[in-house]
């Protein structure tokens, strides 16, 4: 049985971790990464996985030899330990010497191999290594040693007369001097060269121009970041073929207060746009205290006229407490459906269920004028699964209009304020106007941003953020606390929520 995996992380995008290498990850008992690998990686691992960061990648030998005890150690204690190295394990870095110090050790590994920074950098960059007549050659070459400080040890007269590609990955103050050193010895001081800082990761940065262009700018703003260099002919493309910062949200972060297992489609649209999607949940689903009254009602669901769902939640549970009965969608019966919104009305679809009414506007109002239009509400037997703190407006609506109403509750709706490892800060970044947008999907989430940030400073603190609720009950609830919503869609739906925020920011240019 495998005890380690030593696994390439990929270049920074959770994205281009390698599909074995999820697998191993999500075998895994303990991980042990690179202070370099992001946060969206990490949350890639099983819950309840032990997360260890060890530092910058390629530490010193005192640091590593710590590195690979702690991973021995790990194991003796019967874990399976997956050792995250960014970028590639076996690329300028101490991943070949920490394999081998294993295997002395008799611990059994797998390697895994990541995509390299030097590879996926440019690539996201809009600059091809290689190119017909651009060079039949690549050359990489270590720009940082163990202490940050010594230059690397190379043949700069050799390197300078390569004809090919040249990638340089050092730190702040090394790139400086790599570049001196190359015109130094005889490299073209016009060649077309680019730094690339933060690659595949929404705030990356793309410096280009000449060799000489670019000893200017680190000479008149330098940097604090290490960067990649990139230098050949094969640079003048990016003006053809860059890509990624060019999306319509590139370089912006969106707070998504969605809970956590139902945040992935909004945060995946945002970051297919080139936002950072920045994961906060302000709300968590629970059970209702008591199950006895939504299992009753599911038991009954045939006795029914009309069952209204006014969120997925409301579905789940319900076929939940259904399938606690040994029952499945023909429980339902001659009983009619109906489903609040486009999203509910998909999930009730993969129940096998397709809803009689889907009103166009999911205001509760709207609903019960849809009903109404369509039978005689006098006497009309209606099930409503609803959240705990759910609007009782449909409810009141229908009773007096002769209505007999049995509303239960099928989920609960708690204020999520557990932070975990890696979570961001988010109130600091909204303090220091670092957030650009935030986006509220319901109305329990607005309530419980003010309960966690507080009310009296709520309004002031979103004052400089644009914030987007994906209708008029969110919209109405954010303004209940004077939080000015700048973005709400004309249908009320996830695509449609970002396809708002996407167009907003069209109109308003991105600041550096």
């Amino acid at each position: 049985m495998t005890a380690v995996y030593l696994i390439g992380a990929g270049p920074g995008d959770a994205g281009l971790i390698t599909v074995r290498g999820l697998d191993c990850l999500r075998r895994a008992d303990v991980v042990v990464h690179d202070h370099e690998v992001g946060a969206g990686i990490l949350r890639l691992a099983r819950p309840g996985t032990e997360i260890i960061d060890v530092g910058g990648a390629g530490p010193t030998a005192l640091a590593q030899e710590a590195i690979t005890y702690l991973i021995i150690e790990k194991v003796r204690e019967g874990k399976v330990v997956a050792r995250l190295k960014w970028g590639d394990p076996f690329v300028f870095d101490r991943g070949g010497e920490e394999a081998l110090f294993l295997r002395e050790n008799g611990i059994t590994l797998e390697l895994v191999p990541g995509v390299p920074l030097g590879i996926a950098w440019p690539e996201y960059a809009g600059i091809p290594l290689t190119y017909p007549g651009g060079g039949d050659s690549v050359t990489i070459i270590r720009g940082f040693d163990e202490t940050g400080k010594a230059m690397p040890n190379v043949d700069w007269q050799a390197v300078a007369r390569v004809q090919g590609t040249l990638l340089c990955y050092a730190s702040a103050q090394q790139l400086p001097r790599v570049l001196d050193a190359l015109v130094s010895h005889g490299y073209p001081s016009n060649m077309p060269a680019a730094i690339v800082r933060r690659g595949t990761l929404p705030s990356q940065q793309t410096e280009e121009g000449s060799i000489a262009e670019l000893q200017e700018i680190l000479r008149e703003r330098p940097s604090r970041e290490p960067g990649l260099l990139v230098a050949g002919r094969v640079v003048s493309f990016r003006e053809h073929l860059r890509w990624f910062d060019q999306r319509p949200l590139f370089g912006r972060r969106v707070l998504v207060t969605r809970p956590r297992e139902q945040a992935s489609d909004l945060a995946d649209r945002l970051t297919s746009l080139g936002a950072e999607a920045i994961l906060t949940p302000m709300i968590r689903i629970e059970p209702p205290t008591d199950r006895a009254p939504l299992r009753d009602a599911a038991a009954r669901a045939h006795e029914f006229d009309w069952i209204v769902f006014t969120s997925v939640n409301a579905v789940d549970a319900f076929m939940d407490a259904l399938a606690e009965h040994g029952r499945d969608a023909r429980a339902f019966g001659s009983a009619h459906v109906c489903a609040v919104g486009s999203a509910t009305a998909a999930r009730l679809l993969t129940c096998g269920i397709r809803a009689d009414l889907v009103p166009g506007d999911f205001k509760a109002e709207s609903v019960f004028e849809a009903l109404k239009a369509l039978v005689p509400l006098d006497s009309l037997s209606v099930l409503l699964p609803r959240a705990d703190i759910g609007r009782e407006v449909l409810a009141v609506r229908l009773r007096e209009a002769g209505s007999v109403v049995t509303e239960v509750i099928a989920y609960r709706t708690i204020t999520d304020e557990g932070q975990r490892a890696g979570d961001p800060d988010v109130y600091g970044m909204l303090l220091n106007g670092q957030i650009d947008a935030v986006t509220f999907t319901s109305a329990s989430a607005v309530q419980a941003f003010v309960r966690l940030y507080g009310a009296d400073q709520v309004a002031d603190l979103l004052r400089h953020t644009v914030v987007a609720a994906i209708g008029p009950v969110t919209a109405e609830a954010a303004a209940a606390f004077g939080i000015a919503v700048s973005v709400q869609p004309a249908s009320y739906t996830i695509p449609a929520l970002v396809d708002a925020v996407s167009a907003h920011f069209a109109r308003v240019p991105a600041t550096a």
